[in-house]
């Protein structure tokens, strides 16, 4: 597996980048491959048919259901993904649930506590939870450290190299450089939409970075 940095200044192309690959929105041209095999249909849910997984930049709007449950927002992909006329039984909800409350270490009195009323680390871990419960071969991470504490931040960077090391892939996109050099197995710099540099395994520091990116703009 493979952690790929996405790195560059607000307004680069990162998060766009980020709802494309995984179907938000469609591309105006080229061509996007997934296993070598071009993509022809564009959809959150065609995405999550392959595999793919998508934490958004902002949790809160995008990506958890603040009136649903511990629970429902932890089985909500892989419900999609069985289709909804196909009911996850009450048991299943529940073995998942208590799984990656487990897994994840999400503070949570029960499964059944409302997600909107835990802490900005633990509603992060419960989209990571929703995405690992349908066992992806690719997860989109975008900024998925912002706003959580230094443990949390800790935790969640040390599962995607865990991923990668069980041969999984992730996009990681955080504003933070140093954290994307800590992350990343390769570092791909953006600037207007476009890959201006990239570097690989212990080839960049932060002042590099940013030479490319000045680079890019001259």
């Amino acid at each position: 597996g493979e952690v790929v940095g996405l790195a560059g200044l607000l307004g680069s192309g990162r998060t766009e980048i980020a709802n494309l690959l995984f179907g938000v929105d469609k591309p105006d041209n080229g061509t996007l491959r997934f296993k070598g095999e071009a993509i022809k249909k564009f959809s959150p849910n065609e995405s999550i048919a392959r595999g793919i997984g998508f934490c958004p930049e902002d949790r809160k709007a995008e990506g958890l259901v603040g009136e649903l449950t511990v629970r429902e927002n932890i089985i909500l992909a892989i419900q999609a993904n069985q289709g909804w006329f196909k009911f996850l039984s009450k048991q299943k909800q529940y073995e998942l649930a208590e799984r990656y409350i487990k897994l994840l270490d999400i503070k949570t009195s029960t499964a059944d506590q409302m997600v909107k009323n835990l802490s900005g680390g633990n509603q992060q871990k419960v989209i990571l939870a929703r995405w690992l419960a349908i066992n992806p071969q690719v997860l989109i991470l975008d900024e998925p450290t912002r706003g959580v504490d230094i443990g949390a931040k800790t935790e969640i960077q040390r599962l995607v190299l865990e991923l990668a090391e069980e041969g999984k892939s992730c996009v990681f996109i955080s504003s933070e450089l140093e954290e994307v050099l800590r992350t990343s197995h390769r570092i791909v710099v953006l600037r207007d939409r476009e890959k201006i540099n990239e570097f690989g395994s212990g080839e960049a520091d932060e002042q590099k970075i940013m030479e490319a990116i000045a680079a890019g703009d001259s």
